[in-house]
C-alpha cells in the first residue's frame, strides 16, 4: 500500500465514524420527539380527568340525593293524607295511620340499606351506643343496655346514629360502719417528770 492510500483509507475512518455518530445522534432526536409527544398527551390527557372528575362525582351525589329524596316523597302523600283524613273522629284511625307511614319509613331506609340497631339486652358499646344515663338495676350486671331511649340505625357497617341508652351499673358500695373504738387515752408526761 501506498501512503496515498493509507491517508486516503485514515481519512474515510472518521468520515464512517462521523456518519455512524450523526445517525445515532438523529436516533436519539427522533426518540426524544416522540416521548415528549407522549408526555404532552398524558399531561393533557390528566388536565382533562382533574376536570372531568369533579362534576362526575357532582353528578353521582346529585343523582343520588335525588333518589332518596324521591322515595321519601310518598311518605309526604301518607302524611298529606292523613292530615286531611283528621275530621274522622276515630283515634285508632290516627294511630294506624301513623303506624303505616312509620312502617313506609322504614322499608325506604331498608331499601337504602339503613337498618335499626337494636341494643336492649346487650353489652355497652361505645362505638354503636351513647350512654344517656346510668341506673342501677337489681339482678342485673353492670354496663348492660337497660333501656333505649333513642333508635340508632347503620348503612352497611358504618354507624349512620348511635342508639341512645341507658345503662346499668353496679350498686354502690355501701359505706361501712365504722366499729366504735375508744381512743386511746393519752398518759401525760408532766406526771411523770417527778414535779
Amino acid at each position: 500500500m501506498t501512503d496515498q492510500e493509507t491517508k486516503k483509507e485514515e481519512a474515510k475512518a472518521p468520515d464512517e465514524e462521523l456518519n455512524k455518530l450523526r445517525k445515532e445522534l438523529e436516533s436519539i432526536q427522533k426518540e426524544r420527539d416522540e416521548l415528549f409527544g407522549r408526555l404532552q398527551r398524558v399531561s393533557a390527557d390528566y388536565a382533562n380527568f382533574q376536570k372531568r372528575v369533579p362534576k362526575q362525582v357532582n353528578d353521582s351525589v346529585t343523582y343520588e340525593k335525588e333518589k332518596i329524596l324521591r322515595s321519601l316523597l310518598p311518605i309526604l302523600d301518607n302524611m298529606d293524607h292523613l292530615l286531611k283524613a283528621h275530621s274522622a273522629k276515630s283515634a285508632d284511625a290516627m294511630v294506624q295511620g301513623v303506624e303505616i307511614i312509620y312502617g313506609h319509613m322504614l322499608d325506604i331506609l331498608k331499601s337504602h340499606g339503613v337498618e335499626q340497631m337494636h341494643a336492649l339486652g346487650e353489652p355497652f358499646d361505645p362505638s354503636r351506643h351513647e350512654a344517656a344515663m346510668r341506673r342501677t338495676e337489681p339482678g342485673q350486671p353492670p354496663d348492660v343496655v337497660l333501656e333505649e331511649v333513642q333508635k340508632g340505625y347503620r348503612i352497611s357497617d358504618r354507624v349512620l346514629r348511635p342508639t341512645r341508652v341507658v345503662v346499668s351499673q353496679a350498686p354502690a358500695p355501701r359505706p361501712s360502719q365504722p366499729q366504735d373504738k375508744e381512743p386511746k387515752a393519752e398518759t401525760s408526761e408532766e406526771g411523770q417528770d417527778g414535779q
